[in-house]
């Protein structure tokens, strides 16, 4: 039976889908203003493309492999570093978990009060970051319980959420395009000449160690490539649909984040909205749309308090729709990567209550064990004295470098891949050794510099507590993944 082929046009929405993420435009805006713009274009020129060709590589080269991204190592640079980096990666995701139980808060807070009211939270004693904290360590548990028993129907909300956000786009986009007529072009952040797009109004990112480390912001939003490499196989004519559909995908995704970033400056002017301390990364997307639909009122000539009610309800709108996408999210996250690295890795590595699956096929012991480390993070930062745009930015950067830093091993891992001889190549897109050298090398120079700018801009401003939690995450899991490597061998040759 003939099984049907992705076709280029499903093959550029699936990319897209995976890739784009609306929040990542709230950010940029909120750390570079315009000036994001040109490391948004970089990082899609210099990471997404070529990234996305070399992951399409190892997936029709192995896909009979079940292990993902850990049999892509493995066959490239051996079973240590495989098991290292597709730890870290793992860790990536565990940190992603850190960072949205203690988020998904401030969306449920607007959607219900119609602002973010989780910095006046405060209970038996507790200030508002620890109140937040214990929530998001119930949450993590909750939704453990839930995952653990197999209550898949619930993801269906990923789905409404995502479904939502792409409304909310749409109204971002109409609403921002009849601001500016209705202003005669006027934007509320200005443009003046070409220092708007190479000066950043965030006095945060100032100096050049700070622009560097917006690269990893930049790399961050372009992730997610890897999870589709293994569908090369299932592509109409794999060896031009996915190059098109890879350069396609890259020039849509980046046309729409350079939009988007520019946009956001017809309806906000950075320091009158975004310069005051009650802003913050967490609740940055609110902010603005709660802006852009008080703006959207007032070119209208409405009333100041029908203009206000427009923004609150795109505020609570926004909250509903981020909050459906992160609760079906979790869902699927605090099982699906955990799964796939105790399966994908060698079985006799882990003790056997890791790897027994319950009769809901889900490996529980594993799952709560996650759960704990998770919990133990959360309330370790939370506790740690920060402040809301401490705490968020601690949050955020932990999230972009734990993302980021699996990529060292997945590119640098490519030249050891394109060395085999006894693979079988049915999808080739890098043909000459040395271009494919250098790019990686370059890609490596880009990424690793991105890493340690955004781990050296906090310790140069004397933030110790934001430089701890920003780079232990991938240097704790991996050396975790080392010793528990090095211990399950000896284990095993003690046999």
């Amino acid at each position: 039976m003939n099984k049907t082929k992705i076709s280029l046009i499903s093959l550029i929405l699936m990319i897209f889908t995976t890739i784009y993420g609306f929040g990542n435009t709230t950010v940029a805006f909120d750390q570079m203003g315009y000036a994001s713009i040109p490391w948004y274009i970089f990082a899609a020129i210099i990471f997404f493309l070529p990234s996305g060709l070399m992951f399409a590589e190892y997936g029709a080269s192995l896909k009979d492999s079940h292990g993902g991204i850990y049999s892509w190592l493995s066959n490239s640079i051996g079973e240590k570093y495989a098991f290292v980096g597709t730890f870290i990666w793992l860790s990536s995701w565990i940190i992603w978990m850190v960072s949205t139980s203690s988020k998904v808060w401030i969306p449920l807070s607007t959607m219900i009060f119609g602002h973010d009211t989780t910095q006046s939270w405060n209970f038996m004693g507790f200030n508002s970051m620890q109140v937040v904290g214990i929530l998001a360590f119930l949450w993590i548990i909750v939704i453990t319980y839930f995952s653990s028993k197999g209550v898949k129907s619930i993801t269906k909300i990923s789905s409404i959420g995502g479904t939502f956000v792409m409304i909310l786009t749409g109204i971002f986009l109409s609403a921002s395009i009849i601001i500016l007529i209705a202003n005669h072009g006027e934007l509320q952040q200005p443009v003046n000449g070409l220092q708007s797009f190479t000066q950043s109004p965030n006095p945060l990112f100032s100096s050049p160690i700070a622009i560097m480390s917006f690269v990893v912001y930049a790399i961050f939003a372009y992730a997610g490539m890897e999870s589709m490499g293994g569908i090369v196989d299932s592509l109409d004519k794999p060896e031009k649909t996915f190059p098109r559909g890879i350069i396609t995908a890259t020039l849509t995704i980046t046309i729409f984040y350079s939009l988007c970033i520019f946009l956001w400056g017809i309806s906000t002017n950075w320091t009158n909205i975004l310069g005051k301390n009650n802003v913050n990364l967490g609740n940055i997307t609110y902010v603005l749309m709660d802006n852009l639909g008080l703006v959207f009122g007032k070119s209208l000539g409405l009333s100041h308090a029908t203009s206000a009610l427009i923004g609150t309800s795109l505020a609570r709108f926004t909250g509903l729709s981020m909050f459906l996408g992160y609760l079906g999210s979790f869902f699927i996250l605090t099982y699906s990567p955990l799964k796939s690295f105790i399966i994908g890795t060698p079985k006799e590595f882990w003790p056997k209550k890791m790897t027994k699956l319950n009769e809901a096929g889900m490996p529980a012991y594993a799952m709560w064990i996650q759960a704990a480390i998770v919990g133990i993070i959360v309330l370790l930062i939370s506790f740690g004295g920060s402040g809301a745009n401490q705490f968020y930015l601690i949050l955020t950067d932990m999230g972009n470098i734990s993302t980021t830093v699996p990529y060292i091993f997945l590119i640098g891992a490519f030249p050891f891949f394109k060395a085999r001889k006894d693979l079988d190549r049915p999808f080739v897109a890098f043909k000459n050794k040395t271009v494919t050298n250098v790019i990686v090398t370059i890609m490596m120079i880009i990424i690793c510099l991105g890493i340690l700018f955004t781990a050296i801009q906090p310790i140069l401003d004397h933030d110790y507590v934001t430089a701890f939690w920003t780079i232990i995450g991938p240097i704790f899991f991996g050396g975790i993944g080392l010793a528990f490597y090095k211990f399950s061998k000896k284990r095993l040759t003690s046999k």
